[in-house]
């Protein structure tokens, strides 16, 4: 079983090595869990770096979780938190599915005023974007600087259909080799050992040895399931975002990938035009998932932005 004696900080050394980090051993991490309502089922789980104050918080896409920001994080050598967003991870899903922006960025500003109130930069990436522009709106005190990663509110289907066919089928892979030769055939562009590690941390094998997804599929099997709140891609890309981001006074930064096409030109047009002091920085070599693909130099970009905004 691949997935025997799993330990999901006992592959941080291995994430080290590939991105040509130093390794004096292992960081000082761990998990949290947060209450983020008055349900059982609702709770937020995180994973937490450093002993320090939290000087960043990071959120990534859907169907990912927190651990995609590892190689981010061992980069940065800095206090922060990774939020597994609600029905991620390993945080709780909701029984109605909706894992809309302005549903998540009420949880997720709950988690971050107990775990990093004081934080400098909140990242969000994909859906984790949407979500801490909505934040930022809601709970503008915790958002102090904002970093979009490869997202803008004016994301459409065109520009999301491909990720959206990846993530909502097949609902069950009869092995761990099945599920990573579908990671490996939708990500040309990452290495078999990176794309290994994800699957261990985004999914779970069942008794029978077959192998499922943490993250709810209620978002994503599509109208019609009788379960679905699925984000349409026409819904990312909905005005009362754009307004928010309107009206964020914080210093913003959007960083997109040159190979995705999830952020065109028009929404980094309208994007000046609402924040036209905000930077724009394209990572070569990336593709949605800029952590992933390039972590080292996302990290730089960060701790930069951070380093030389007020």
């Amino acid at each position: 079983m691949v997935a025997a004696g799993y330990d999901e900080f006992s592959l941080l050394e291995e994430n080290a090595t590939e991105a040509g980090l130093a390794w004096s051993g292992p960081p000082a991490v761990r998990r949290e869990v947060v209450a983020v309502g008055s349900q059982p089922e609702r709770r937020l789980s995180a994973i937490v770096w450093g002993a320090g104050e939290p000087e960043m918080v990071l959120v990534h896409g859907a169907a990912q979780n927190a651990h995609t920001w590892d190689t981010v994080a061992l980069a940065l050598t800095r206090p922060l938190v990774a939020l597994d967003l609600p029905g991620h991870g390993h945080s709780d899903w909701r029984p109605d599915h909706d894992y809309s922006p302005a549903t998540n960025a009420a949880a997720v500003a709950v988690a971050v005023a107990e775990l990093a109130p004081a934080a400098a930069l909140v990242v969000g990436m994909s859906l984790g974007g949407l979500t801490a522009i909505r934040m930022s709106a809601i709970r503008p005190e915790l958002v102090r600087r904002l970093a979009l990663v490869d997202i803008t509110p004016g994301t459409d289907r065109a520009e999301v259909e491909p990720i959206l066919a990846f993530v909502s089928s097949p609902e069950v892979f009869a092995s761990f080799d099945e599920i990573l030769r579908r990671a490996i055939a939708f990500n040309p562009n990452r290495t078999e050992s990176s794309l290994r590690r994800g699957i261990l941390h985004n999914a779970r094998p069942r008794e029978d040895g077959s192998w499922v997804w943490r993250y709810d599929r209620g978002w994503a099997d599509g109208p019609g399931s009788g379960r679905s709140t699925r984000p349409e891609p026409s819904d990312l890309g909905h005005a009362p975002l754009w307004a928010d981001l309107s009206r964020l006074a914080a210093p913003l930064l959007l960083v997109r990938g040159r190979l995705s096409q999830v952020v065109s030109d028009d929404d980094v047009a309208e994007l000046r035009r609402r924040q036209p002091r905000a930077r724009i920085e394209t990572v070569d070599g990336a593709g949605h998932s800029v952590q992933g693909d390039r972590p080292v130099e996302l990290a730089r970009l960060l701790a930069e932005f951070v380093a030389t905004t007020p």
